[in-house]
């Protein structure tokens, strides 16, 4: 009789263990569990840790409750502005209505994937190129929402959505870096023009403060020329000064021309004859000189400034002269 009870008990606690292995589930820490009774829902979401189910009549469906991180696959598309791009893009959400995500829709992950492929596509045909490459945060909110509205009766919340990449065409990206190359050109050429602008003024008023100092003008050469000696150059350029060469031209000019063009101060003081009238200071045509009296009117009392005007003549060819034979040696030495 006692090894009956004994039998009896023991065939009750290994049923009671198969029972209890059978039963038993355990829910991690980020997952919840859904118990399905004869295929109906029944109870509250289950917790994280140890739980019973009745074998053969019931079954649990865990939940994952973590982050999910889900790539978008590339999308082909035409931008507002006609421009073919491809965008892929990457979209995290989680799960937060377990009860949701498993009765009101078959897959949530497949749904939440093909909703933002078709949104991406959307967002493509809404947005501008510039807008894809420089303005991404205001269409990844766009994007967001437009996942997350059908997203929230599945019991999914979208946490974050990211255009990862844009891809363009050649011949899209070649006209984009010509024109960025001018516009790099153009500001440039801005910034020259600003540069050659402010140092006009700056030699506008160098020139002024030169013209008041006509020796600074003579320093200003003797520094040109020794900062181009300083270099060490085989070839030497030296400047010549535009009155050297008014000069020059005014003594390679006839003796009759450089008498009207250099004024002695005695032919302005010298009366008479020696003064030359002007065409309204003539008074008739009848009355001007024959050519024999000018001979005599160059012996008149004027004949002085004649002769101031004779001599400061053979100056100006005696210096032109000397200007040529410099040149020439100028020339002979830079030659060599």
């Amino acid at each position: 009789m006692v090894e009956e009870v004994v039998g009896v008990v023991a065939a009750v606690g290994a049923g009671a263990l198969v029972y209890l292995v059978a039963a038993a589930r355990v829910v991690k820490q980020y997952e919840r569990g859904l118990v399905f009774r004869l295929g109906r829902l029944h109870g509250d979401v289950r917790l994280p840790g140890f739980n019973l189910i009745v074998p053969g009549v019931e079954r649990l469906r865990k939940v994952n409750m973590q982050i999910v991180t889900m790539p978008v696959p590339a999308q082909e598309g035409i931008s507002r502005d006609n421009v073919t791009v491809r965008v892929d893009a990457v979209v995290y959400f989680k799960v937060v209505d377990p009860s949701a995500a498993i009765v009101n829709v078959e897959d949530y992950r497949f749904a939440v994937s093909q909703m933002a492929q078709t949104s991406l596509r959307s967002i493509i045909g809404k947005s501008e190129l510039d807008d894809l490459l420089s303005n991404r945060e205001k269409l990844n909110q766009g994007l967001e929402l437009m996942i997350d509205s059908p997203a929230v009766e599945w019991g999914v919340t979208i946490d974050r959505v990211e255009i990862k990449d844009v891809s363009l065409p050649d011949t899209m990206k070649r006209s984009m870096a010509r024109q960025a190359e001018a516009d790099r050109e153009r500001r440039a050429r801005l910034i020259n023009a600003d540069a050659e602008y402010q140092a006009s003024k700056k030699l506008a008023q160098a020139a002024r403060q030169m013209a008041d100092t006509p020796s600074a003008l003579q320093l200003r050469l003797l520094q040109t020329v020794m900062a181009v000696a300083a270099e060490k150059n085989s070839t030497l350029v030296l400047p010549i000064p535009v009155e050297l060469l008014r000069f020059l031209e005014r003594g390679a000019q006839p003796p009759a021309e450089r008498s009207g063009l250099a004024e002695s101060p005695g032919l302005a003081e010298s009366p008479g004859p020696a003064e030359s009238p002007g065409p309204a200071e003539s008074p008739a045509p009848a009355e001007s000189p024959a050519p024999a009296e000018n001979s005599g009117e160059a012996e008149s009392p004027g004949h002085a400034g004649t002769a101031d005007r004779a001599e400061i003549t053979e100056r100006a060819a005696g210096l032109t002269d000397q200007a040529a034979e410099a040149m020439e040696k100028l020339r002979r030495a830079v030659e060599q």
